[in-house]
């Protein structure tokens, strides 16, 4: 039976991928990774040199290790934070990005996450996008990071207010069911 790693120092995203992949029947270990990211405006770049690491570091040339590098793109802000979501969020959190976006009228953004997997293959790259609008206020106590001031597409409730949306619709779920399938094709064969 194929092995498979999480890699990530973040509890929430390793929760969110195991519920997600074990509806796809997929089992996932995590992998308490933590190294000191690359800097890049790709997001599939920064994933890709962390799965390498990863998987190094791992030592199961057998198993496929998985990490993933996501980012909140504005429109607004010339896809700001982008690549840099998560030490924006350490920064001056979800309020200082609301700040930064006082009395903007567009409010376009889109969530991407991309997962790079790492097997005695080589690399597969899976992306995943969820495109809404950000709020003029935090909206909402569930989730983590942008997830209260961000509104999915045909949606009027923030990730954080209706956090089902998340599991159904956000940038991760995408990117992970692209995994899932790749997943179960490298069994069948």
């Amino acid at each position: 039976m194929l092995k498979i790693y999480f890699a990530t120092s973040n509890e929430h995203k390793f929760k969110e991928a195991e519920e997600i992949l074990s509806k796809q029947g997929i089992t996932t270990s995590h992998f308490k990774f933590s190294h000191t990211e690359i800097r890049s405006d790709s997001l599939e770049e920064i994933a890709d040199e962390a799965a390498e690491t990863a998987y190094s570091q791992l030592g199961k040339p057998d198993a496929v290790v998985f990490v993933e590098d996501t980012g909140l793109f504005i429109e607004a802000l010339n896809g700001f934070p982008g690549t840099y979501s998560a030490w924006v969020q350490k920064k001056i959190g979800s309020e200082g990005l609301l700040r930064l976006m006082a009395g903007e009228k567009n409010r376009s953004a889109s969530f991407k996450t991309c997962i790079v997997a790492k097997d005695s293959e080589g690399t597969h790259s899976f992306l995943g996008e969820c495109k809404g609008t950000i709020t003029e206020n935090l909206r909402g106590k569930s989730g983590f990071g942008y997830d209260p001031i961000f509104i999915p597409d045909g949606e009027s409730a923030t990730f954080a207010e209706k956090i089902c949306l998340k599991n159904k619709l956000s940038h991760r779920f995408k990117s992970l069911l692209l995994f899932a399938d790749y997943l179960a094709s490298k069994q069948r064969i």
